[in-house]
């Protein structure tokens, strides 16, 4: 299993309704066949980190993981959510024991930025953001 979480805040002008948006459309992504189980809602940790929100995905497996990445609807859904984030932080872990999993999952994450570079710029619009293409 490799599991996903985005911890995240919105932009200041973002309204509730926006919200409501990238929170729905991070919904309809957990719920993609690729993914195990997925969540989003509050950020419990500590509020001196400025994130409110959280987003968890858990996908089987490597290949599963490359469908869930490329699912028309995560697609669709990153151009609503991205725009409206002020920071963003990912945070992965696997009961998978391979030690090249983590190049693996950054290889898959540049192949993506280079298919799509709208999409990386989009990551890369992010004031703060802490998700790694470094292997």
């Amino acid at each position: 299993m490799i599991v996903n979480i985005l911890r995240f805040s919105f932009k200041s002008e973002t309204t509730e309704e926006e919200k409501a948006e990238v929170l729905a459309a991070m919904r309809r992504t957990a719920a993609v066949e690729s993914a195990s189980f997925g969540t989003v809602g509050q950020d419990l940790g500590d509020p001196n980190e400025g994130y409110t929100h959280a987003y968890c995905v858990g996908v089987e497996d490597l290949a599963a993981l490359e469908r869930y990445m490329y699912e028309p609807v995560h697609l669709e859904g990153d151009s609503t959510i991205l725009p409206r984030l002020s920071r963003l932080s990912a945070v992965r872990l696997s009961d998978d024991p391979d030690p090249e999993l983590s190049g693996k999952i950054t290889d898959m994450h540049r192949r993506k930025i280079a298919t799509y570079p709208e999409w990386g710029r989009l990551l890369e619009a992010i004031p703060d953001s802490r998700i790694s293409t470094e292997a």
